[in-house]
């Protein structure tokens, strides 16, 4: 098709260009591109620990990052939380969704919030509970005149409780921010969220900002963006071209997480630690994950300084033989490139060497759905490792299944990342995108076949050209919650 004036106008207003309008159409109708698996990533083979002799020196780097307040956190934040209360509004065919609910309603930390909506109604909780009253109680619970959970992203609802004291999954990336750069240091946080959001996060931050500045003796740099509209994408119609609304208008969906790689890009500071709005816990249990996030902290600042060091040599001496050696060995030792196709000049090597860097977390999976770490080999024939999702490997291909099945480790989204060359200057992570990486997917709309595109994922597609180190984390980090009922799990509790 050829987009009309009108198309390329509204295009523009999206901040999108033609090229990329049609290059999109393109990626729509080819299909799926699938990720070529070689082998899971495990222990030993791209996975590696952090043994006990070295933690104290990466835990010394992180600490000086963060008193020089270089440590930012990243929390994509716009998710809906919808999906977290489906047991409820669909339950599972056992039956016993609903009845948990009711017989455990008093330990979610919300049930003080719900008691006092149903008492504007002159009813009380344990007598909605006694009743079994599942209707009114899911009414309050998820509509509009009441806590209207079901519209609200999941950063803003309750997930601990203690003392009195609630605190939303925003909140406590609040606490742990602070706690992670300790006390007197800048505690930088940034959360993506939706436009229409934006004040409900800014008020809940201006609620306890005050109290837990002097709890934790920190100072907070708190900043909140949206999804750049230039990342939408097309969808596709049964036709084959671009799909439009009644109107006749181009319809634009968001692109998914990997359009929040333009966000991160506008970030500054040596380490940007990434995680999801979902994974965290209360103070009591916060140990873990502190300890970690700044172990992996520690090493990318390791790896990093080495990095640099390299490349000052090389690009001061690109045919020093020595210089070139130490470059390949620790691209191949600690970085795992693969350079068996690669004469590594000098000028090779900088190319090779200079591209952002980052250090992912990955736990033991016990059946979690998502993304896991594997060595994948790209249609240049390089290996390389990735965070791949399952969505982007052909599991009606035998071999590729078997690859998929035998996958020890899970991607919990927990990375340390450099976004800066040595020299300051911000790497344009756009040029590190593995565009092939996107993922197209079919679905029915009015009773019609069309096809949807995701930008190639955050931590997927949109980091396939970084230097990729892969860390083993203990399972004590990994507490998400992707329904109510995860609220009950221990992780959860006082």
């Amino acid at each position: 098709m050829s987009f009309t004036s009108a198309d390329i106008a509204q295009l523009a207003d999206h901040g999108l260009g033609r090229a990329e309008a049609e290059r999109q159409l393109v990626q729509l109708r080819g299909g799926q591109e699938w990720t070529r698996l070689v082998r899971p990533c495990t222990p030993d083979d791209g996975i590696r620990n952090i043994p006990a002799a070295c933690q104290a020196a990466l835990l010394e780097r992180f600490a000086a990052a963060a008193s020089a307040g270089s440590v930012t956190r990243f929390v994509p934040a716009s998710g809906a939380a919808t999906r977290m209360f489906q047991p409820l509004q669909a339950p599972s065919a056992s039956g016993a969704d609903l009845p948990r609910f009711l017989a455990e309603l008093h330990r979610f930390p919300f049930a003080a919030d719900l008691d006092a909506v149903l008492a504007r109604h002159g009813q009380t909780l344990e007598n909605v509970r006694r009743d079994a009253d599942l209707p009114l109680l899911l009414a309050a619970l998820l509509e509009s005149h009441g806590l209207d959970y079901a519209h609200l992203p999941k950063g803003l609802l309750p997930f601990h409780r203690l003392d009195g004291e609630t605190r939303t999954a925003f909140v406590e990336h609040l606490a742990e921010t602070a706690q992670l750069v300790g006390a007197g240091h800048p505690a930088r946080l940034h959360c993506t969220v939706s436009p229409e959001h934006r004040p409900l996060f800014k008020r809940q931050l201006a609620e306890w900002r005050d109290p837990l500045e002097e709890r934790y003796g920190c100072r907070y740099e708190v900043t909140f963006s949206v999804q750049d509209p230039a990342t939408d994408t097309l969808a596709l119609g049964p036709d084959g071209e671009a799909l439009r609304d009644a109107d006749g208008r181009l319809l634009l969906r968001p692109g998914g997480h990997g359009a929040l790689l333009v966000n991160l890009a506008a970030l500054a500071g040596d380490v940007v630690l990434i995680r999801n709005i979902d994974n965290v816990v209360p103070d009591s249990r916060k140990a873990a994950n502190l300890r970690w996030d700044q172990l992996l902290g520690g090493l990318l600042l390791e790896l990093a300084e080495s990095q640099r060091a390299l490349l000052e040599q090389l690009n001061r001496h690109p045919d020093d033989t020595e210089v070139c050696r130490r470059a390949r060995a620790f691209l191949r030792e600690e970085l795992g490139f693969d350079l068996s196709d690669w004469q590594s000049t000098g000028e090779q090597l900088i190319t090779l060497l200079d591209r952002p860097l980052r250090i992912c977390g990955m736990v033991v999976n016990h059946g979690e759905p998502g993304g896991g770490p594997f060595w994948v080999r790209d249609t240049g024939g390089r290996l390389s490792r990735q965070i791949v999702e399952t969505a982007q490997i052909d599991r009606s291909n035998p071999e590729q299944a078997a690859i998929l099945a035998a996958a020890t480790h899970f991607n919990p989204v927990d990375l340390a990342c450099t976004l800066s060359d040595g020299r300051g200057r911000p790497y344009k992570l756009a040029h590190f995108v593995d565009q092939a990486a996107a993922i197209v997917t079919s679905k029915v709309q009015n009773g019609q076949p069309i096809r949807i595109l995701e930008r190639p994922g955050l931590w997927n597609g949109g980091m396939a050209g970084w230097h990729t180190v892969f860390v083993e984390l203990p399972e004590n980090t990994f507490n998400p919650v992707k329904t109510v009922f995860d609220l009950l799990r221990p992780a959860h509790q006082p």
